[in-house]
């Protein structure tokens, strides 16, 4: 009788165990710190990229609590159920910090997440709604040029925002805001590039106010579609940014030609 085998466990699922254990053996208590990433990646003898999966983990669990630029702490029984509710996505802010790549990763939900608002927002947005989401759109025009990448970033987020809050549906409010949270604790150099370059400033701009008209026209297909439309132009111009760079920093690194014959 053949036995079926048990699936190799993933290395973050032992490491998470691991740092259970640790908390255990050093009887570490709700509001103790543990030791520094790098620290306690060498004590483990893991990578960092595992230990930052496995405190995601043990995070959306209520057992840890990560901290940007603060370390990562044993949760706090009342701070659990409060980040639940606040915060729902902050036990996976270690893995954007560690890994860019993970902005992707949250390009490709906000294109359900996103089409979907647009398209309630277009059926729902009330008199008020209407005039949040233009004043949004106005401001982050005029965040353009400022020589703030950071805030141009944020009016672009609060412009999306304001169509979440248009759709009326506190779930999906409180997800999209979780992900700007996560993307703005790693805007990159490229992703701040995204909003300073006139080749891309234009193309966003028009595409912003497409999804906007279509929200105060109240036309969900239009309002859908415009979303969508939006996202893939940004997935497809984060990656070209990122090819480039990684192609430019390839050729810096070849050795330089001499004069010599």
């Amino acid at each position: 009788m053949n036995v079926p085998r048990r699936p190799p466990q993933r290395v973050s699922d032992r490491v998470a165990e691991q740092l259970q254990a640790l908390v255990r053996e050093r009887r570490l208590r709700p509001g103790d710190r543990l030791p520094a990433e790098r620290l306690l990646a060498a004590q483990l003898g893991v990578s960092r990229t595992a230990l930052r999966e496995a405190i995601a983990r043990l995070g959306s669990q209520g057992l840890l609590v990560a901290r940007v630029g603060g370390g990562t702490f044993v949760a706090e029984p009342a701070a659990r159920a409060r980040q639940a509710i606040e915060q729902p996505l902050a036990p996976y802010l270690p893995l954007f910090q560690g890994d860019p790549e993970y902005r992707f990763d949250v390009l490709e939900i906000r294109h359900a997440l996103e089409g979907a608002a647009a398209w309630h927002a277009a059926l729902r947005a009330t008199a008020e709604d209407r005039a949040r989401i233009a004043g949004a759109y106005a401001a982050m025009l005029d965040a353009h040029g400022r020589d703030d990448p950071a805030g141009e970033a944020r009016a672009d987020a609060d412009f999306h925002l304001s169509i979440a809050e248009a759709s009326h549906n506190l779930v999906l409010l409180q997800v999209m805001r979780g992900l700007f949270d996560l993307l703005q604790t790693n805007i990159s150099q490229s992703r701040e590039r995204l909003y300073t370059s006139p080749r891309t400033f234009a193309p966003l701009s028009e595409q912003h106010r497409r999804m906007m008209d279509a929200v105060l026209a109240g036309d969900p297909q239009r309002a859908r579609a415009a979303a969508l439309s939006h996202l893939e132009f940004v997935h497809t111009t984060l990656r070209t940014l990122d090819e480039n760079e990684a192609r430019r920093a390839r050729a810096s690194r070849l050795p330089s030609a001499t004069a010599d014959p």
